[in-house]
């Protein structure tokens, strides 16, 4: 509720032109109800939004007849069709430079104990390439490097 300040009338200064009374408002009244629609409708939005923002690289990955799948919590490293182009790879969600590959690998290990990786190569990669991604984790430390395939009645 309004509160009205009365205007004292002796010795204030401002003759004719003075204004009329004061009225000030209490700050202890703030709404929050838009605030709080706001945040709902903003966590709405991420939470649909979400799942469709992790993608990763689109790898068609090559097919093999004894293919068992992997039921470990491992570390993969996705090498695309385009690595020749751009020398990038992917490591779990990140995708970097094929340069510093043995640093962030090295990262990765420090605290785990079983030292494998697998690698994810899409079937149109050059073999020189996939060679050369290996021998990248080999300087990186890593004891064992596996090669992730499909089982041949998938898509």
């Amino acid at each position: 509720m309004p509160k009205v300040q009365p205007i004292p009338s002796a010795g204030s200064g401002r003759g004719k032109r003075g204004r009329g009374a004061r009225v000030s408002t209490s700050l202890a009244e703030i709404n929050v109800v838009p605030l709080v629609d706001v945040m709902l409708v903003l966590l709405i939005i991420f939470m649909v939004a979400a799942p469709m923002m992790t993608q990763g690289m689109p790898v068609n990955l090559p097919k093999a007849r004894r293919a068992t799948p992997v039921t470990a919590q491992q570390v993969y490293v996705t090498v695309p069709a385009s690595f020749a182009k751009d020398r990038i790879v992917q490591i779990d969600k990140d995708e970097i430079r094929i340069d510093i590959l043995p640093e962030r690998v090295r990262q990765l290990m420090l605290e785990r104990t079983d030292k494998s990786v697998f690698v994810r190569a899409d079937g149109t990669v050059a073999y020189k390439d996939l060679v050369f991604v290996m021998d990248r984790l080999k300087d990186a430390g890593i004891e064992k490097v596996g090669l992730v395939t499909q089982p041949e009645g998938t898509r």
